[in-house]
């Protein structure tokens, strides 16, 4: 049965299954597009769409334009930004405000203007958890404390967070989202969703686990079996893991909880899925870094590796503009088995220069963070207002790599990558692919060098700003791929050889055309070259080098 509404679809529970079967065309469609899936390749990574590799220009909306009626204050702000993709969240509350009864009118919405924008759709599903909180789900779950449990405090009080030790409050929580999935599977034939985000920043503030009596029988016991094996380490969860016990122990039932869902999720619609981190500082003492503990922090990676085979990726939401800060955690995320992913970073203009080297550490995606029309600003995470000028530090950048989005992530799979972001005290920053040694420097003119004595200049107008940055791809032994804006890129020999000198045999300003072939544009030489390469605005350049003698 069926009850219909003004712009309203509720379908009862044991009915969401005949959703299923909404025409002859959707199946043919779903057949004929392959499903979107993470591949890697000797420790480097790609998300494929439609085939073939895709980078994720992201931008991801603020929390409450996951309404119909607010997405037209949300499409304007992805053409802006020449984003390619949108994260938006889709809340258990909104599809399932009646237990067993459901609404994708939202959904089928954001769909719609998906295929009309021609964007790619991250779906962020806020059930069990939503930066810990229960903010998200349904008022007959947030009223049923006996049926649904929370945390405990030491004190025997009730904690905000809900237990991931209740299989009721799983089980809800997965029905929910598996209806979510069988309404993809029959609405979404073209995939315009690509990947789903199973719950938002798991784990638990203010403790670092449920202390609830349940709980802490469970603590003192052995750690699981198949996270002794993956670990090949045997104890309790002290002897084992020492100061970040607690959290290790949280974050395992967490994990489990969440990969349950994702496994009952993908069983119905194989889309890639992630788990995104609130992180703390990547020098912390472990157990002492902040972050929510349980949730899959840099600590504890391993951990939710065990325990959510079902999830491709855990990735870090970066609201730190410090470069070291930033740097730290792209190496701690990119990891052979955990391709790098940034689905939320802070939107102010600082934040836009760590595009190049989350390229240059072969990221799938980059995605800032509140970036619609409704007026909201999250500062001090991030920008006091959306104006022009932030629009275009992120936009720009987007608007080089969205055309050149799918040959620039098929070289990444193919080929070593390396990136700088400008360092706090604009100091050079190098790195070696092969035989050479890429330097990136900062606050420079086009002409002349920072110290030459016959040559004097203003200060360059960037030396003092946030910006700036480089991805570099080693195409081939004396061949690059280049692609930055505000930097000065200098190459040489990383080992000096007698009597050896470097050349530009070519520099090619281009981009890649739909198939992900090289379209050059010009050729650079004379000033262009002589004092290096600079990339003042963003730009893409094929260089070849050689030596004489």
């Amino acid at each position: 049965m069926t009850m219909t509404g003004r712009n309203r679809r509720w379908f009862t529970a044991p009915l969401a299954a005949a959703a299923l079967g909404f025409g002859t065309f959707a199946a043919q469609a779903q057949t004929a597009a392959p499903l979107p899936k993470m591949v890697e390749r000797d420790g480097r990574h790609a998300l494929m769409v439609d085939g073939a590799p895709f980078l994720m220009l992201g931008i991801q909306a603020n929390n409450s334009s996951n309404y119909a009626g607010m997405l037209p204050k949300v499409w304007p702000m992805v053409e802006r930004i020449h984003a390619n993709t949108l994260e938006i969240p889709v809340a258990w509350e909104q599809v399932e405000p009646v237990e067993g009864q459901f609404d994708f009118s939202y959904v089928d919405a954001l769909l719609a203007g998906a295929r009309t924008h021609d964007t790619r759709l991250v779906l962020l599903w806020f059930g069990t958890w939503k930066n810990t909180g229960p903010s998200y789900t349904p008022a007959w779950v947030k009223s049923d404390p006996k049926r649904f449990p929370r945390m405990r405090k030491a004190d025997g009080s009730t904690h905000p967070t809900f237990t991931p030790h209740a299989r009721t409050t799983l089980e809800a929580d997965k029905r929910a989202f598996v209806a979510l999935m069988q309404h993809l599977k029959a609405n979404d034939p073209d995939h315009r969703v690509i990947m789903v985000q199973v719950e938002n920043e798991t784990g638990v503030y203010g403790q670092n686990r449920d202390l609830s009596p349940t709980a802490q029988a469970l603590f003192r016991q052995p750690i699981p079996a198949a996270l002794a094996r993956k670990t090949g380490k045997r104890g309790d969860w002290t002897t084992v893991y020492g100061k970040v016990a607690e959290a290790a122990f949280n974050g395992w039932y967490v994990a489990r909880y969440v990969d349950e869902i994702a496994a009952a999720g993908r069983a119905v619609l194989d889309l890639p899925m992630y788990a995104n981190a609130a992180v703390g500082s990547p020098f912390a003492t472990p157990g002492e870094d902040g972050g929510a503990s349980g949730g899959p922090n840099w600590t504890i990676i391993d951990v939710w590796k065990a325990a959510a085979p079902h999830l491709d990726v855990v990735a870090p939401d970066l609201y730190n503009a410090d470069p070291k800060t930033y740097a730290a955690f792209l190496k701690l995320y990119g990891r052979p088995d955990n391709a790098l992913m940034i689905p939320e970073t802070g939107n102010a203009i600082a934040y836009a220069r760590y595009l190049w080297p989350v390229l240059g550490h072969g990221g799938i995606g980059f995605s800032p963070f509140g970036f619609d029309d409704t007026g909201y600003v999250n500062y001090p995470l991030g920008s006091k207002v959306i104006d022009a000028e932030t629009i275009a530090a992120f936009g720009d950048k987007f608007a080089l790599m969205a055309p050149n989005a799918r040959g620039w992530a098929k070289v990444a799979l193919e080929h070593p990558t390396w990136g700088s972001a400008k360092p706090a005290d604009a100091s050079d920053e190098s790195g070696v692919l092969g035989r050479w040694k890429i330097t990136a420097q900062y606050g420079q003119w086009q002409f002349g060098d920072r110290d030459s004595q016959w040559l004097k200049s203003d200060p360059n107008p960037t030396r003092d700003q946030p910006v700036g940055g480089v991805a570099v791809a080693q195409l081939g032994p004396d061949r690059f791929l280049l692609a930055g804006s505000d930097v000065r890129i200098k190459i040489d020999r990383a080992t000096e050889a007698k009597g050896e000198n470097t050349q530009y045999l070519s520099v090619e300003e281009g981009s890649f055309d739909a198939a992900g072939t090289w379209t050059t544009l010009r050729v650079w030489n004379g000033d262009q070259t002589d004092y290096g390469l600079n990339l003042t605005k963003p730009t893409l350049l094929r260089v070849t080098l050689g030596t004489y003698r």
